[in-house]
């Protein structure tokens, strides 16, 4: 039996029958060996006791008649019992009449009687018996026996002790086979819980069908790892919705990333498109200041001015639609639109930097009116862009 048997609950089981049984053995043995050693005991005194007065009534017609020799052939019949070792006959004065000792022992005759009684002393037991004539005290019987208590109590306590023995062993063997049904569903339990904590499978579940708290307690730990298995479910259910929801979010971040950049190379481009204008601008100015009486000069700087005022107005038109795009606040106005005014309001923007850049512009549109639905800002916005592109 190695350390774990020792501490099993199996090897408890069976300790707890054997130890309930030794308990239960002792306590009956002790009481046995009491109540046999007083019955014991009982015995002895009343047989001692009955052969002392038998040996009163055939010693007392000696005493009547004062003859020893009598009493003493009396006395010698106890040899016949090899249990009584000595014995005497006292007359009423005290003095010892006759007396009687085993053969092959040694033994002290007591020199004065005794009242009537016993006396246990020395492993052995004595026994006054008074002889009674005609209703008068004639004198005493003394007699002494051996007292087996020490045989008595070693062959009763070896008895007792092989009984105990055997009921012991029979104890731990049916003890043995009566803890499978509580040992067999509590390994079922241990095993399935160490093959949860190794497979992390929570859809195991312990058999059998067991009765009273065994199967109560099999019954709660089925639905424990019923309970954790579910709670499991839903946290690794949890677990990919959050990873869902992450990897959205992180999309989410690189586009916006990607729209703050794309802002920022607009806010530059903006930037540098609005200093474009300025130039031509303070160019004009300096032409009126310095030939402020020429009127052909005046009238080519004030064009100049126009049209780069003209081109700033766009491009703050652009910042103005991106910030409104950003809010959602962009608006766009539908109606019935003519074709030929939406192209000559885009021309009148792009005019400018068609002719600065010497290239020619030819228009191809019907005679008739061409009526088109849809916002006649945006549109001429987006044609003028493409012009400007081209």
């Amino acid at each position: 039996m190695n350390a774990h048997d020792i501490g099993s609950v199996r090897s408890k089981l069976i300790k707890m029958a054997v130890f309930t049984t030794l308990a239960a053995l002792l306590s009956a043995s002790v009481a046995m060996l009491v109540l046999d050693l007083r019955t014991f005991q009982r015995l002895w005194i009343d047989d001692l006791t009955t052969q002392a007065d038998i040996m009163a009534s055939v010693t007392a017609p000696a005493l009547a008649f004062s003859d020893a020799k009598t009493a003493q052939q009396q006395l010698a019949v106890l040899r016949a019992r090899p249990q009584i070792l000595s014995g005497a006959v006292f007359t009423a004065s005290g003095t010892r009449f006759a007396s009687y000792v085993k053969a092959g022992t040694e033994q002290t005759l007591p020199t004065r009687p005794r009242a009537a009684g016993y006396l246990i002393e020395r492993g052995g037991l004595e026994v006054w018996h008074n002889i009674v004539e005609n209703g008068e005290l004639v004198g005493t019987v003394y007699l002494r026996s051996r007292y087996g208590l020490v045989d008595r109590l070693l062959n009763y306590g070896a008895i007792l002790g092989g009984v105990m023995l055997g009921a012991l062993v029979i104890a731990g063997l049916v003890a043995s086979r009566l803890q499978a049904a509580i040992t067999r569903p509590l390994e079922a339990v241990t095993n399935v819980a160490r093959q949860v904590m190794q497979r992390r499978d929570f859809t195991l579940r312990v058999p059998g069908n067991n009765s009273g708290e065994i199967g109560v307690l099999v019954d709660a730990f089925n639905d424990m790892l019923a309970e954790i298995g579910r709670r499991a479910d839903a946290l690794q259910a949890a677990n990919r919705t959050l990873e869902h929801e992450m990897d959205v979010r992180q999309k989410a971040e690189d586009a916006l990333i990607v729209a703050d950049r794309r802002k920022d190379e607009f806010l530059a481009t903006l930037a540098h498109e609005l200093r474009n204008p300025l130039a031509p601008i303070r160019t004009g100015l300096d032409i009126l200041r310095i030939r402020s009486g020429d009127a052909q000069a005046t009238q080519r700087a004030t064009d100049i001015m126009e049209r780069q005022l003209r081109q700033m107005v766009r491009l703050v038109d652009d910042l103005l639609d991106v910030s409104r795009i950003n809010t959602g606040k962009f608006a766009i106005k539908m109606g019935r639109v003519e074709l030929k005014a939406v192209v000559n309001d885009a021309l009148e923007v792009v005019r400018s930097y068609i002719e600065l850049h010497g290239h020619e512009l030819v228009l191809d549109l019907p005679d008739r009116p061409v009526f088109l639905h849809g916002d006649a800002t945006r549109l001429a916005q987006i044609l003028s862009n493409l012009l400007n592109n081209a």
